[in-house]
């Protein structure tokens, strides 16, 4: 699959099904391979490697509970003190931007509250500045490295 995004190092090995795994930096194991998990461990490692996000301060398919519903964002990053700084939601190649998109990360931020939220497919890519104080959004020509967040 071909993204937008830098190439990097994967670790991937078959298993015992004859699919596919890849090795999740984050979460320090081996996942199923599906697209998504293709783009989600480019992108991380495009975060790690390129904008500098402390993998320390990251975690991968993070739970939440919204309205009594248990959910997963796909990944968080955290500020220096622990809070949510940025969530990042990832989809197939394969699969558009929507605004469906847009509003499944919006409902994730509900209860987390961070300052940035990211969207990617891999080829597509779109960040947003949450600004609280007063009540808008701007979206930004790039993804910031962690030290301007």
């Amino acid at each position: 699959m071909r993204l937008n995004l830098p190439e990097c190092a994967i670790n991937m090995k078959k298993n015992s099904a004859g699919g596919f795994e890849i090795f999740d930096c984050l979460r320090k194991k081996f996942v199923a391979l599906t697209p998504e998990e293709w783009v989600r461990q480019h992108f991380v490692a495009h975060l790690i490697g390129d904008h500098h996000y402390p993998a320390a301060l990251m975690a991968n398919e993070v739970s939440l509970v919204q309205n009594g519903i248990k959910r997963r964002c796909d990944t968080l990053v955290a500020d220096r003190e622990g809070k949510p700084l940025v969530i990042v939601e990832y989809k197939a190649p394969s699969i558009p931007i929507t605004q469906k998109t847009f509003d499944q990360i919006v409902r994730y931020n509900m209860v987390l509250q961070a300052r940035y939220l990211i969207v990617s497919n891999g080829v597509t890519h779109y960040c947003c500045h949450i600004d609280y104080d007063k009540a808008s959004y701007t979206f930004l020509p790039t993804i910031p490295d962690y030290e301007t967040l």
